[in-house]
């Protein structure tokens, strides 16, 4: 079986290491002998601090591009030994961004083919994310965070004067990194690893989410819509038991909405991880009643009896006067969805959002009628937790009060 390279191709902070762990995880799944091969790595391994400077990536700086050049070619070396032997899948993690770097990589390795893969992300919101994360790297300890944020950015500049994005190599791929979608591509048809690489680009993977309501407020008592509420003593008691019951699971993201009772219930949580990462987004904010916001569920069927009508009928496409429906939801929470999954990467999420909101996210991932989503359970003192990859899917929603939680999907 003819073995293959994959070199990953993008500028920094695209999503390019975690798709290359996706590859290689995926492969491994299947069976087959696959292993990433890193640069940054061997940069970091070789050269140290002194490669934090953004000056070294200037590409007129001869001394710091003889040494790229040097880790380059040493990786490939490796890799290409590796193949050699027992392996079947070289994976080469590196921006990769000029011609000049891919043509040496086309003529370097001649053994077997080379697929790149390029990773684009235009989303200002999540760059500024990435790169924000990227300056807590450990080597940037001794800059401050402004420090390394300047250094980043800069060490980006440099790559962005020589990118030049894939259109000459024989075979590649282009994905747009936050939506799991190929752009274009020259397919390395002769590859019988191709359709497996491009199944795993175009998959949603998640590895462990925990979906969560917010605790109840007074307008969850009431019979309120919307607002923009904090949370009663009985909410408050909710969301001390959800991070006691979450205490021993691993969490690095915490993603809520921009409202209070969100906020408020994802405090506890990350009150015991203070190294995880925080994000409120707009796109898990509750369902927006428009005329209706604030409003007795009585008062709405007394004064405005057409809305009742209205959303009796088909409460999934009827939309608010002035508001939103769940149909039109679902795009924004999509859009979230897609945000949170690319930062967070492989690692352990939560999402704290709201009955509407998780409603449309738990569609997402059941096959369920449009029709019935509004009518999906989302308790305020159980969770979610979901996991799916290719070879696993788990669904379970899990009472954290007590009890045991109540399998939905396992395979």
């Amino acid at each position: 079986m003819q073995k293959l390279y994959v070199a990953m191709v993008g500028l920094p902070a695209r999503g390019k290491s975690t798709l290359a762990k996706r590859i290689r995880d995926g492969l491994v799944t299947e069976g087959i002998a696959a292993k990433l091969f890193n640069n940054g790595d061997m940069r970091r391994a070789l050269i140290g601090a002194e490669s934090t400077d953004p000056n070294f990536y200037d590409p007129n700086n001869k001394l710091g591009r003889e040494a790229r050049e040097m880790i380059c070619m040493r990786n490939m070396e490796i890799a290409r030994e590796w193949l050699a032997k027992d392996g079947e899948v070289a994976i080469l993690d590196a921006t990769n961004v000029s011609r000049a770097r891919r043509h040496l990589i086309e003529t370097t390795l001649t053994d077997y083919p080379v697929l790149f893969v390029e990773c684009v992300n235009e989303d200002q919101l999540l760059l500024n994310a990435c790169i924000r994360r990227k300056t807590t790297l450990p080597e940037y300890a001794s800059y401050t965070e402004e420090e390394a944020l300047a250094s980043f950015m800069k060490r980006i500049s440099y790559y962005e004067t020589i990118y030049e994005p894939l259109q000459d190599e024989k075979y590649w791929l282009r994905v747009d990194s936050t939506a799991n979608r190929i752009l274009d591509e020259r397919p390395c048809e002769s590859s019988p690893y191709y359709p497996a690489i491009r199944e795993m680009v175009v998959s949603v993977w998640i590895q462990c989410l925990y979906l969560a309501r917010h605790g109840q407020t007074e307008f969850n008592l009431r019979g309120r819509i919307g607002g923009d509420p904090p949370l009663t003593a009985t909410g408050r008691a909710q969301a001390l038991a959800l991070a006691a019951h979450l205490r021993d699971k691993p969490i690095e993201w915490v993603f809520t909405s921009t409202r209070i009772r969100s906020h408020e219930t994802a405090t506890p949580l990350l009150t015991e991880r203070p190294e995880a990462h925080a994000m409120a987004f707009k796109e898990f904010d509750e369902i927006w009643a428009g005329d209706c916001e604030g409003m007795l569920y009585s008062e709405i069927r007394e004064r405005m009896p057409e809305v009742t009508q209205g959303r009796n009928a088909c409460k999934y496409t009827y939309t608010y006067p002035n508001g939103e429906s769940y149909a039109l939801l679902r795009e924004r929470v999509q859009r979230g969805l897609r945000r949170a999954l690319f930062l967070a990467g492989d690692a352990p999420l939560i999402i704290v959002g709201h009955q509407a909101i998780n409603r449309v996210l738990l569609s997402l991932f059941l096959r369920q009628r449009n029709e019935d989503v509004p009518f999906i359970y989302i308790p305020q003192n159980q969770y979610y937790h979901i996991s799916l990859t290719p070879r696993r899917k788990v669904f379970e929603r899990v009472p954290y009060d007590g009890g045991r939680g109540a399998s939905l999907l396992a395979e």
